[in-house]
């Protein structure tokens, strides 16, 4: 039994844009690769995800495959990234950026969220799931993965990528 996190397909944004709460729409693939995802899954016991509708969407596809209703988990959306929400990475202005670098985990140049607020609050949706001891199903974000990955120490987690619609496996104990 594990905790197999999913991120959600490709959205319909340009590949440079910076998003994190901002409610995308889906990209056109969203069909094959919805497909592609559910067949990989193993059945589990519980299917939880991201308010957000990229993940609702390929969530309620999972659920209709293995006959699971989604319980949405607001804790399971990804970062916010305040004023950068929606601006190219390019435009972002450098100094923000260098003050992010500077303290990943607690600066807030952007007036959103901070990496470590994402991390505690992952970490605690991450605990609760575990302490079930029942397999589960979470469509999350690259953000969400990234801070379960470097709270389980797994090296440069932070620098890691997960493919739209790609999943990662996590022990129950």
């Amino acid at each position: 039994m594990a905790l197999i996190l999913v991120r959600h397909t490709r959205p319909l944004v340009a590949d440079d844009v910076c998003y994190g709460v901002t409610d995308l729409d889906l990209a056109p693939t969203f069909d094959d690769e919805a497909a592609r995802v559910v067949a990989a899954l193993p059945p589990v016991a519980r299917l939880v995800t991201s308010p957000l509708g990229r993940c609702r969407r390929l969530a309620e596809r999972v659920g209709a495959a293995q006959s699971l209703v989604p319980v949405v988990d607001p804790r399971l959306r990804e970062m916010d990234f305040g004023a950068w929400e929606g601006v190219p990475w390019s435009a972002i202005p450098r100094d923000e950026l260098d003050a992010w670098a500077a303290d990943f985990l607690h600066a807030c140049p952007h007036g959103g969220e901070s990496v470590h607020m994402l991390y505690e609050r992952s970490r605690s949706a991450i605990a609760e799931y575990r302490a079930t001891g029942l397999s589960h199903i979470l469509v999350t974000h690259a953000g969400v993965i990234k801070a379960v990955r470097a709270k389980d120490r797994y090296p440069n987690a932070w620098k890691s990528n997960v493919e739209f619609g790609g999943t990662v496996r996590l022990p129950l104990g």
